[in-house]
């Protein structure tokens, strides 16, 4: 079995898979994906691959120049994104935008 590359949490799948969700916020650690990148994606809590994602960009952000937009973009409301990623990143200000789809 190939090991996934990108892992998502499990309540983000259907989102991912239905297209409502075509972003994620990541800190440094995962900032090295390139454009064209195509990743197996895998549910963080059991590593099970459910699809596979082509990057499309990735872009510097802080936690403070979120946006309606991303929110939307993550399926979710900008305060919930904040705090979901407070939750992930507790000290953590700078992130970066994985803009992405779902290769068929």
């Amino acid at each position: 079995m190939q090991p996934n590359d990108i892992t998502f949490y499990q309540r983000f799948e259907a989102d991912i898979l239905s297209g409502r969700k075509t972003i994620t916020i990541r800190d440094k650690s995962e900032s090295h994906f390139k454009v064209g990148d195509i990743l197996r994606v895998g549910r963080f809590e059991d590593n099970q691959y459910f699809c596979t994602i082509e990057v499309l960009s990735v872009s510097p952000i802080t936690l403070n120049e979120l946006t309606e937009q991303h929110a939307k973009q993550e399926n979710m409301g900008l305060d919930e994104l904040k705090d979901v990623i407070r939750g992930i990143y507790p000290s953590k200000e700078n992130f970066y935008i994985v803009r992405f789809k779902v290769r068929k």
